[in-house]
């Protein structure tokens, strides 16, 4: 009879902690109640103004597309030559994209063609890009909520 008490005793006890831990996973890894999805924003230095045109609207799921990405200066003048490294995950699935999206050409006037873009699964996604222009280095990231 005590055995079978504490195996019951036991097993609730695993079961609280799978749940609780369950539960503060979900928590800590919610998006920002305030989450800022816009497609033009400074860099994280403040030294390039950039923005996201997505070739589709709204951004798909399960489909290859591509994006042009505009860098200015912070006065607003276009940024020609730069270098840019692109990455994207979901921050809620701890996974990046299943594709290597990168910059393909330089569009001029500081516009920047980004191909192999592929997201599998909606929610939320962060997309970050490293820009380097001579003697200049900053980076940026996008957060996009798309639709299942």
């Amino acid at each position: 009879m005590r055995k079978r008490y504490y195996g019951w005793l036991g097993g609730g006890l695993l079961l609280l902690l799978a749940v609780a831990a369950t539960a503060v996973f979900i928590h800590r890894n919610q998006p920002p109640d305030e989450l800022d999805t816009s497609t033009s924003k400074l860099s994280e230095a403040g030294l390039y103004q950039v923005a996201i045109i997505p070739a589709v609207d709204p951004v798909p799921i399960n489909q290859m597309h591509s994006w042009t990405l505009e860098i200015l200066t912070a006065d607003g003048q276009p940024v020609e030559d730069a270098v840019i490294e692109v990455s994207g995950d979901m921050p809620q699935h701890r996974h990046g994209m299943p594709t290597r999206p990168q910059v393909t050409a330089n569009l001029g006037q500081g516009r920047y063609l980004v191909e192999g873009l592929r997201f599998q699964m909606g929610g939320w996604w962060v997309m970050e890009f490293d820009i380097s222009s001579p003697g200049r280095h900053d980076r940026v990231a996008f957060n996009l909520m798309l639709q299942r």
